[in-house]
């Protein structure tokens, strides 16, 4: 990989995932449970299983008091199958076992949330730092809350590097109305990504993204247990 360069976030990335150390709060995004189910080819991956035992290590890892999933719990929008509602329920468990509490900002696969789900859900969520406000990132934030940075999920961005494709973080300083915009990774990994190296802000589908190029992306380096930042993606162009 290109060597990274140093970025001061207030945030660990991990693996497709975040630690917000100043609210002891763990952060994810769309999970997509039942994607596997729902698919016309086999899936190589039960996603249920798969995204719990990920999860675990990283409850294990960060020992959070708070999880939020930044939208995108569900896949399906008009149906929640037998298999999924178990998933879901194996899920909170988890992470109650872990000794925290989990919220869902819904997202726009979440129709169906509320058949499955009585925990807690906002449209927005802000993190007990009083800095940062979860969301899933499909349409603009509605709260007037004066935030320092937002947190948000939706389009799945991966990074090209020698042909192939990381899951990757994308970061933005001061990117939306004055306000830093961090998207997370999809944590599901039977998402493809969306190759972000020459995406511009009209490819993207979140509105809050509004310079592309002033993203900083950043991939979780599993052998080396970091994480790896890139130039602003106006300049990762150039090279990669």
């Amino acid at each position: 990989m290109t060597p990274s360069v140093d970025v001061d976030v207030a945030f660990s990335p991990l693996e497709r995932a975040v630690f917000v150390p100043a609210a002891e709060t763990l952060l994810l995004a769309d999970l997509h449970l039942g994607r596997a189910e729902t698919s016309r080819v086999e899936a190589p991956i039960d996603d249920g299983s798969d995204t719990r035992e990920r999860l675990t290590a990283l409850l294990e890892q960060t020992e959070p008091e708070t999880v939020v999933i930044a939208g995108d719990l569900l896949h399906a929008f008009d149906h929640v199958p037998l298999s999924v509602a178990r998933d879901l329920e194996a899920l909170e468990s988890t992470i109650a076992d872990a000794g925290a509490s989990l919220v869902v900002t819904p997202g726009n696969h979440d129709a169906m949330l509320e058949s499955v789900f009585d925990g807690e859900t906002s449209p927005e969520y802000q993190l007990a730092d009083g800095e940062t406000i979860v969301c899933h990132g499909h349409e603009d934030p509605a709260t007037d809350a004066d935030a320092q940075r937002y947190v948000i999920g939706h389009d799945h961005p991966a990074l090209a590097i020698d042909g192939r494709k990381h899951p990757c973080f994308l970061y933005g300083p001061g990117v939306y109305d004055g306000a830093d915009v961090l998207v997370l990774p999809a944590f599901t990994r039977l998402a493809g990504g969306a190759t972000v190296n020459r995406m511009r802000a009209r490819d993207f589908q979140s509105p809050l993204v509004t310079d592309a190029d002033a993203f900083y992306p950043a991939v979780w380096d599993g052998d080396a247990g970091e994480t790896l930042w890139f130039p602003p993606l106006g300049k990762c162009r150039q090279f990669l």
